[in-house]
């Protein structure tokens, strides 16, 4: 949360690209440009709570070329924003593997990974992995050795 120039979820998703080769689709809302810290966390805990669905930008991505997808996001009140939760309406993870992960300051997984397996009971869901935000700038070991063990 907060104005940053790049996200700790992003740098993750760098990672993860620059390690497995993977491409990447990133969700973007404009819905909390420029709010302070406070306003930002109290609403993010009425959408939780109302179970709102912001919009994000775009098309949802055309999962069927993958067998794996990588579904990362920082915590927000013990889960995903909300915005991830309109996400997981539009897009079909029947049969794949998916591997949730977080950035936090924290909450570990918190319930990322429980959430994930409820919006897609078909689907593998393992290898979930969380890193606190203050280390992602110098945690490309941490993400490495996450990744060598799956």
């Amino acid at each position: 949360m907060g104005n940053i120039e790049v996200g700790n979820t992003k740098i993750v998703a760098d990672y993860i690209t620059e390690i497995k080769g993977a491409d990447q689709f990133e969700i973007v809302t404009h819905k909390y440009d420029g709010m302070a810290y406070t306003p930002l966390i109290n609403l993010a805990k009425e959408e939780a709570n109302k179970g709102e669905l912001p919009p994000y930008e775009g098309t949802a991505p055309d999962l069927s070329q993958y067998d794996t997808v990588f579904i990362g996001g920082p915590v927000w009140w013990g889960t995903y924003p909300q915005v991830m939760f309109t996400l997981f309406k539009d897009i079909n993870l029947d049969g794949k593997t998916v591997i949730p992960f977080t950035t936090h300051e924290g909450s570990g997984l918190a319930s990322c990974a429980n959430d994930v397996k409820k919006a897609f009971p078909k689907a593998k869901v393992t290898g979930e992995f969380s890193i606190y935000g203050h280390e992602v700038r110098t945690g490309k070991a941490k993400v490495e050795k996450w990744l060598k063990g799956l």
